[in-house]
């Protein structure tokens, strides 16, 4: 089980974790929630579900590049010229549904901190028992996690990856290298353990 997730019975998974990669997993999760951003106070008006569909969130899309994949456009290729009425779409979707996927990023990263935060170290680590809904939340922040880091990587297909194995030790991106990577493993075993 060391390094990779297992399926429980009944549903859920399970990973061994030492305490190194506790810490790195925890530290990840905070950095990702401080680049999706603190979460929208709730006035009374916002506790009623259809006053939140209809809140509006940002309409132009985030400057920063690991956010502009953590949050795309809808409409259209991001790369190419989007006419009017497509950057209008975009526009109008964004407005919509920001708010409820960076909220969504969020509980997903918090629920990664509070597993581990929960966890009973011993022998220099701990075995992770996630739930089958723990399990979707932590697929949802490896994903994001990976998304974000691949961004500033500049990874944009499969391929760059194999580049990303070759970087000498001193170069410095090599430990988000690594992070990158192992990250991967964890997302690939997890969805192997979810759908095994």
């Amino acid at each position: 089980m060391a390094g990779h997730f297992e399926p429980l019975p009944g549903g859920g998974a399970a990973v061994a974790l030492d305490e190194v990669e506790i810490s790195i997993l925890r530290s990840l999760a905070v950095q990702l929630l401080e680049l999706i951003g603190p979460g929208e106070s709730q006035g009374p008006d916002e506790a009623d579900p259809l006053a939140r569909l209809f809140a509006e969130g940002p309409s132009e899309p985030p400057a920063d590049p690991a956010l502009a994949r953590l949050f795309p456009d809808a409409y259209g290729d991001p790369g190419s010229e989007q006419d009017q009425r497509e950057r209008a779409y975009a526009s109008e979707f964004r407005r919509y549904t920001e708010s409820d996927l960076r909220a969504r990023k969020r509980e997903d990263a918090l629920g990664v901190v509070g597993s581990l935060d929960a966890l009973s170290l011993a022998e220099g680590g701990a075995v992770l028992r996630l739930s089958p809904e723990e399990c979707r939340r932590w697929l949802g922040a490896l994903n994001d996690l990976r998304l974000a880091i691949g961004t500033r990587l500049e990874v944009r297909e499969d391929d760059d990856t194999e580049e990303l194995f070759r970087l000498p030790d001193e170069d410095p991106r090599k430990p988000m290298v690594m992070a990158y990577l192992w990250l991967g493993g964890l997302q690939e075993t997890l969805i192997e353990a979810m759908t095994g």
